[in-house]
């Protein structure tokens, strides 16, 4: 086992110890040993993506035991490495995945060499840590979709970034003809310089409305919606003949319920796209979507948009922030 840049004996972390309270910065004791094949990771930045503030507050798919110390998108250096990692030295910049064991809410944590990529040295930790979870899934998605250049396209968009990733992706990367449809009126001008064409603010006009006079009551062919509840109700309508609806999460925490029998009459195609799913079930689809975004954003094609940094003494203001919608963009932490 290699050494190390620089090892406490102890870290500090946001520990949940109860759903739906505040989280605690505490100090760790440090695991003196890794795994084969674990990796040290000195965390310098963190995202407060919509999955935390679901873990949090004791409504996500999967309840972790508590205590807890939540997030899983992360930005940082090696610190040390386990004797059968192959890929990784002591001082590499890296972003992480840990969507099995989470712990990156923390001025480190562990991963597995799987849930880990290089980046090079000259990239900014809070950029790499706003990149990859929300425009890897989109470019799973936008695959699924069979997105082409010219394509119609509408993007819902809320907190987080994964709306703002798919507009960015489908009008820089596809040259679709994106709209793009938020609930304030500074996030409609965040969508334009991503790209979008056209904006809805849905706080204060109907998306369908909108769409029919924007393409000419045909529809659009392509929608990706991150928000769910009553949005997506309106995205159902706005869609074209054999047009495809992709959903990539609910923010609003509104999980709609559809009937088979409302995707008959314009004979649509209705996918869903869980990165997290595609990490367990199509590792090999998950590891080189991540590389290709990576890859994409050194050849400057995409740039993510951190919205908000926060300190991580400051973790929950971060939480509540999201959880509210406040931004379009990303949240980080800043927990060098």
């Amino acid at each position: 086992m290699e050494g190390d840049l620089k090892q406490l004996s102890h870290y500090k972390a946001a520990v949940l110890k109860k759903f739906d309270d505040k989280l605690e910065i505490v100090e760790l004791p440090q695991t003196s040993k890794l795994k084969d094949t674990e990796i040290r990771i000195k965390v310098h930045k963190c995202a407060v993506n919509v999955a935390d503030t679901l873990i949090c507050s004791g409504k996500y798919d999967q309840e972790p035991k508590l205590p807890f110390v939540p997030g899983y998108e992360f930005s940082g250096e090696v610190l040390e490495i386990g004797s059968k990692v192959k890929n990784f030295s002591v001082g590499d910049k890296v972003i992480g995945l840990n969507k099995d064991t989470f712990s990156a809410m923390a001025t480190e944590c562990l991963s597995e060499e799987r849930d880990l990529w290089k980046i090079p040295q000259d990239v900014a930790f809070d950029n790499a840590a706003a990149l990859v979870d929300s425009y890897a899934t989109v470019l799973i998605a936008a695959r699924r979709a069979n997105l082409r250049e010219g394509d119609s396209v509408l993007v819902t968009v809320a907190a987080g970034g994964l709306g703002l990733a798919a507009v960015d992706l489908a009008s820089n990367l596809f040259k679709a003809k994106v709209i793009g449809a938020c609930d304030t009126e500074d996030k409609t001008s965040i969508l334009r310089e991503k790209g979008a064409f056209s904006t809805i603010n849905y706080s204060k006009k109907d998306i369908y409305k909108s769409v029919m006079k924007e393409t000419d009551n045909k529809g659009v062919k392509v929608i990706f919606d991150a928000v769910g509840g009553d949005t997506f109700k309106d995205c159902l309508q706005s869609i074209s003949p054999e047009g495809c609806i992709v959903v990539l999460g609910f923010s609003s925490r509104k999980i709609p319920e559809i009937l088979t029998s409302q995707l008959l009459p314009k004979s649509c195609a209705l996918i869903g796209v869980s990165l997290t799913h595609y990490q367990k079930i199509i590792n090999e689809t998950y590891r080189s979507s991540v590389q290709e975004v990576i890859d994409m954003y050194l050849d400057e094609f995409i740039e993510p948009h951190v919205a908000e940094e926060f300190k991580l003494e400051d973790v929950n203001d971060a939480i509540q922030h999201v959880e509210e919608r406040k931004s379009a963009g990303k949240v980080i932490l800043d927990v060098s």
